[in-house]
């Protein structure tokens, strides 16, 4: 596994891919689901581990919904100060937990909170999981409504991004919202969704 942070969609060309930081969160993932099930759109699922934990059920769902599986750490820490060892035990708790919801989960990716990498990508790179960043932020921990949301993504998206957005930490309904709208017009205009690059 590379140890470089990717933060390229699959397939080159208007390619896209959505996902997801902070969750599981009942009320807003298991709605996105729902909007990511109409639009045929498969994402990847970072997961805050200590919502996985208080949650099992909606992990569950994800990834009966044919999502992939991010992780995001065990309690949304800083790393960048951390010991490579100290990470590597965070992150396999993070994994432990994604595994007692859904016991032969594949957790193909890992981003780091806040973009705050220090040695996070060889230690989850060694664990097998790609650490991936992104291209695109629209800024949605801060919920700037869903118009704006809008105008962020369908302004901001490139050919090949990795678009970063959130189903936790907090009120996500502007998210959820603005990627049902936002699905419907790049697919008029030739966009494809796809997974992350380098990992199938």
């Amino acid at each position: 596994m590379s140890a470089d942070i990717v933060d390229t969609a699959r397939g080159g060309g208007r390619t896209v891919s959505f996902t997801f930081d902070d969750g599981p969160n009942p009320t807003d993932t298991l709605r996105l689901l729902t909007v990511l099930r109409r639009h045929r759109i498969a994402a990847v699922f970072f997961l805050w581990g200590d919502h996985v934990s208080a949650h099992p059920e909606v992990v569950r769902k994800i990834v009966a919904d044919g999502h992939h599986l991010g992780n995001h750490s065990m309690h949304h820490d800083d790393m960048t100060s951390w010991s490579p060892d100290r990470i590597e035990a965070d992150l396999r708790a993070t994994n432990e937990a994604i595994r007692r919801a859904v016991p032969a989960a594949r957790i193909r990716y890992f981003r780091a909170p806040y973009g705050a990498w220090g040695a996070s990508p060889a230690v989850s790179a060694a664990l097998g999981m790609q650490p991936l960043g992104w291209r695109l932020a629209v800024g949605d921990w801060e919920p700037p409504g869903t118009d704006e949301l809008v105008r962020r993504l369908l302004d901001g998206v490139t050919p090949g991004a990795v678009v970063l957005l959130h189903d936790g930490g907090g009120d996500r309904s502007q998210t959820v919202d603005a990627v049902d709208r936002v699905a419907p017009v790049l697919r008029s205009r030739r966009w494809r969704f796809t997974l992350p690059g380098r990992q199938a």
